[in-house]
């Protein structure tokens, strides 16, 4: 391979030899219509979380290399790379983490994750099957981080499982590290999701909160997440400056009074649609 192969990026390298970019690596490509078709898919299917990272992968954002640079080329990035290579095995090691105190994030995450019936290592195996392949750079590792973070950032920030609480962390989320692609997945969900439900909730101004908490909010990808496990999760949501998701709290109270479950509203408004029709 002739040095023209190589940008600067390629050259760019961890102390211990692992490069920023691998020079194999596929070069993003912006494909937008690409990434409206997966959006589709995943409003039929909200589960298939394929189709996230999917669109992900169709709306590269142009700042994400230089993130990764900032972070892993840093005495701070190495060391956590040297502390935490991958987080699956110390998020999903709930025997560990329920020893540490009571009302500490650790203690929360093993409670939404047991009762959502979720774990770090599902989240992965959702990522596969897109058929990324996997290269050995610094950008594996800071993609791989900022997949394995999602479920912990529900717990940060007070943020559910419901179709507006994932809207909610999506923006948050661009909040953290802007990209097209959270942009797309948090408001055209939210506008669809309004769409869909006819209902005073303030789904926007929910939102709009989530989006300017994650912009406020050091990014979680550059934290010790061993660290902030042990810490108690009110401690560690003032820290963070997260503050209670009020809008997102309010929106679930105008549901509950109109009769609409939160969790299943979609299914219900299709039900009292079908009522009105007979």
């Amino acid at each position: 391979m002739t040095s023209s192969a190589f940008n600067s990026a390629d050259l760019d390298a961890a102390r211990d030899g692992t490069p920023l970019r691998h020079p194999r690596r596929p070069k993003a490509r912006y494909r937008p219509f690409t990434a409206v078709k997966h959006f589709r898919r995943l409003l039929k299917d909200k589960e298939n979380t394929a189709e996230v990272f999917r669109i992900y992968d169709a709306l590269p954002s142009a700042k994400f290399l230089p993130r990764v640079r900032a972070l892993t080329l840093s005495p701070h990035g190495e060391a956590l790379r040297a502390s935490e290579p991958f987080l699956p095995p110390i998020l999903d090691d709930h025997e560990a983490l329920r020893r540490l105190p009571q009302g500490s994030v650790a203690q929360a995450y093993c409670d939404f994750m047991e009762r959502e019936g979720l774990s770090a290592a599902g989240l992965v195996e959702e990522s596969n099957k897109t058929g990324r392949p996997s290269y050995d750079d610094l950008v594996q590792w800071f993609g791989y981080r900022q997949r394995d973070t999602h479920d912990l950032m529900h717990v940060l920030t007070g943020y559910g499982r419901d179709a507006l609480g994932e809207q909610c962390v999506l923006l948050f989320t661009h909040g953290q590290a802007p990209s097209q692609g959270h942009l797309l997945l948090g408001y055209a969900g939210s506008f669809h999701l309004k769409q869909q439900v006819k209902s005073a909730a303030p789904i926007l101004k929910a939102v709009r909160q989530a989006h300017r908490t994650g912009a406020a909010c050091p990014t979680l990808v550059g934290l010790s997440i061993r660290e902030l496990l042990t810490k108690d999760l009110e401690e560690a949501r003032a820290e963070l400056n997260i503050p209670e998701p009020n809008w997102y709290r309010e929106c679930h109270r105008v549901w509950r009074a109109e009769g609409i479950d939160p969790y299943d509203f979609l299914a219900q408004q299709s039900e009292r649609e079908m009522a009105a029709a007979a």
